[in-house]
């Protein structure tokens, strides 16, 4: 059974502002205190970008950007929250500082359903450090985590192109994922990177998204026999019935539920396995049910879909769970959220830190590129205003802490992100061992970057070896 969500609303949680102001880590907001104590108050410039693809992607699709936007357009410290930092130490000036807190910086980030790159910027903020610096956990949790899901899911609908037979893709992962919130954010994720829908209530109604339903073993089992499961269940919901034919014997399942269909003279609208060798008794109930739909959900991911389709599977539609809700084979992203550009006197000035491998390339970015006879060829990293070959990808969001940007629609950001997926050349899609995609870094980003590690150098020592 299937409802189409409402209105796109693409609205936030309802979390009270004073609850996300406080989604950050306590020495965001040390530093914060520091900086107002003694009077620093530097404009800077913030990069949230990854230095490594996650195990065998070949890219990552950018999402979140509208919780981000969402965020930074109602951050807030209302009395509660000012009260609990007032139990923590904090003092009355900085107190009396956040309860006046509004953003009024700048942004530039990666369009939603764009793809991205090590070292591409996902998002750029430009600020007061005093307001830049409480932003690094939620931005790091709201971008990082959709952009992991999204390109899981991703993967997935170009499995299916690729080869199935553009089978259907709906969330079923909400009970496994890692709280309420991430169930949530997942089935928007999952959306964005081209799945058609969710079992999620609650993500339906909050983003728009279609929602989807069948029935679960617990229906089956707890009528006297399966025949009355299904006849009960048809009777309710006639042909937009979709029977889980696996409770006891799958095959056998399959041909009580065609039965019922034909005793009440209805084409139901499928039925689901959810256990078992799905390929072979996906083979052997499609000869039972003919052109009706057959809708497979058990430890579907991309590799399995792959395998499944290869060995002559045959099915109508997937219900991925655990593995896209967790991203379960490349569980992380690793984003950082890493200072710059400094202020002084007056100016913008790249900065960048020498940790061993964890080297930052300095300055405000540019990421453009390049397309020829319809495909992504090459992306180019540079400074901001660099100029150059290809589009550039980044997009002004707030200018002087107005919102000056067009947030995309849910489904605008979908088919942006397999538009751009199509665009890629299949050795960047490859499920195992993608070749990476060649990232150019400027001839001035380069000659800055060394300019800068010169200098530091210079200063502070090669750093540690």
């Amino acid at each position: 059974m299937s409802q189409p969500g409402g209105a796109a609303a693409d609205r936030e949680s309802d979390a009270t502002p004073g609850e996300l102001a406080l989604f950050t880590d306590l020495y965001e907001l040390t530093m914060m205190q520091g900086y107002h104590r003694t009077g620093h108050d530097p404009t800077v410039t913030f990069s949230l970008y990854f230095r490594a693809l996650p195990a065998d992607r070949g890219y990552v699709v950018a999402a979140g950007l509208a919780q981000a936007v969402e965020y930074l357009r109602s951050v807030s410290f209302d009395d509660d929250a000012l009260a609990y930092l007032t139990g923590l130490g904090f003092d009355d000036e900085f107190l009396a500082y956040l309860d006046a807190f509004a953003f009024s910086g700048d942004v530039r980030a990666l369009p939603e359903g764009t793809l991205v790159f090590p070292n591409e910027p996902l998002l750029e903020v430009t600020a007061p450090i005093l307001e830049a610096q409480l932003f690094e956990t939620v931005l790091i949790n709201q971008i990082g985590f959709q952009s992991l899901v999204a390109t899981k899911a991703a993967r997935m609908r170009d499995a299916v192109a690729r080869y199935g037979g553009d089978q259907s893709l709906v969330d079923f992962g909400s009970r496994r994922a890692h709280g309420t919130d991430a169930g949530l954010k997942a089935a928007r994720a999952a959306y964005v990177g081209g799945f058609d829908g969710t079992s999620n209530v609650a993500a339906g109604r909050a983003y728009g998204i279609p929602v989807f339903g069948t029935m679960a073993h617990s229906w089956v089992q707890s009528f006297p026999t399966e025949r009355a499961a299904f006849e009960a269940f048809v009777e309710v919901y006639g042909e937009e019935s979709i029977l889980l034919v696996d409770t006891y014997d799958t095959v056998g399942g399959a041909e009580t539920a065609m039965d019922v269909a034909a005793d009440e003279g209805l084409d139901i609208r499928g039925v689901r396995l959810d256990s078992g060798d799905l390929v072979a008794l996906s083979k052997r109930v499609a000869e039972v049910v003919g052109d009706t739909g057959i809708f497979v959900t058990s430890g579907v991911d991309e590799y399995e879909i792959r395998r499944f389709c290869a060995e002559g599977g045959v099915a109508t539609g997937f219900g991925p769970g655990t593995s896209l809700v967790t991203s379960r084979d490349a569980p992380s992203l690793d984003a950082v959220y890493k200072l710059v550009a400094v202020e002084r006197e007056g100016e913008l000035e790249p900065s960048m830190k020498l940790s061993t491998g964890k080297v930052t390339y300095p300055g405000q970015k540019s990421v453009r590129r390049i397309e020829r006879n319809g495909r992504f060829r090459e992306d180019q990293l540079g400074l901001r205003g660099d100029g150059g070959p290809g589009e550039e990808q980044l997009v002004q969001v707030f200018e002087d802490g107005s919102l000056v940007y067009d947030v995309p629609t849910l489904d605008a950001s979908r088919e942006r992100a397999r538009e751009q997926v199509r665009k890629l050349p299949r050795e960047h899609r490859a499920l195992r061992d993608p070749e990476a995609y060649p990232v150019r870094v400027s001839d001035p980003l380069r000659v800055v970057t060394e300019s800068t590690r010169r200098d530091l150098e210079a200063q502070y020592g090669s750093g540690p070896s």
